[in-house]
């Protein structure tokens, strides 16, 4: 099975820090050429100086991927930059804890913007734009789409409600962009991700001493996973290995799901 990325330009969306900035790190040592998208300048500025040895295959593009206008920006800019664009992933995620009741904070509104339709806009651009490049008549297809979503989307936990609906509804708008656009030969996928090192979740650490052990308790492999390793499916997904997947979330959690008790830590 082919795995590789090299040569392929892509954009990555939330790619500031946690997970997004280990997918576009990943995909770089692939040899592939990345934007990497986030609304922190000043951390996108500072990650893509530290990246080694990238020379002209990384950009950066600071903005607020909510607004119509700001997608189109990033859009010219990754043309602008490579000409094409071979794969998109949606990595960008906020994960609200809040009480359900509180009419006073509408976290399910702000989850929904973030987590499904700033992902969904930029699906919808990058995939017209994938079906005007597409000009040969290959097997390779026209592009691939790999959603970055969560296992919170089949969980019950009060707390985490509105992070739970919108991932849901990604990974609904993922199964359903992957039927609409496979006649267009674009491939859309996801992973969701569980007991893995993100930032979230080390903020989570940080403020409860005993949530790691929580953690690896409710996890049958008996340990959180890298970040480096939701990339690697990422990238599986993204490749000719997964040529004939689409519309599939791919789970990436330790076994967290087969097991995970309504009381158990949230990631």
């Amino acid at each position: 099975m082919n795995f590789s990325i090299s040569g392929k330009s892509a954009i990555i969306t939330g790619a500031a820090n946690g997970v997004g900035l280990a997918i576009a790190r990943h995909f770089l040592d692939q040899g592939a050429s990345v934007v990497l998208a986030d609304l922190d300048e000043a951390r996108l500025k500072r990650e893509v100086a530290r990246l080694p040895g990238t020379g002209e295959q990384a950009r950066y593009f600071a903005g607020d991927l909510r607004e119509r206008l700001t997608v189109a920006n990033l859009l010219s800019t990754a043309l602008d930059a490579f000409d094409r664009v071979d794969i998109l992933v949606n990595a960008m995620r906020q994960c609200l804890r809040t009480d359900p009741l509180d009419e006073a904070h509408d976290a399910v509104e702000t989850s929904l913007q973030q987590n499904l339709m700033a992902s969904l806009r930029v699906t919808q651009a990058v995939a017209r734009r994938m079906i005007e490049q597409d000009t040969t008549d290959t097997d390779d297809g026209a592009g691939t789409i790999v959603n970055l979503t969560s296992i919170a989307a089949r969980r019950s936990q009060p707390e985490l409600m509105a992070y739970s609906i919108s991932t849901a509804a990604l990974d609904q708008m993922t199964r359903s962009m992957a039927v609409a656009l496979a006649p267009h030969r674009i491939r859309v996928n996801g992973v969701a991700i569980g007991s893995v090192m993100s930032a979230n979740l080390q903020d989570q650490m940080r403020e409860h001493d005993d949530y790691r052990e929580k953690i690896l308790q409710n996890t049958p492999l008996g340990r959180i996973g890298s970040a480096n390793e939701a990339a690697e499916a990422v990238q599986f997904l993204a490749s000719d290995a997964a040529a004939f997947m689409t519309g599939q979330i791919l789970t990436v959690d330790g076994g967290r799901t087969l097991i995970d008790p309504v009381n158990a830590p949230a990631h």
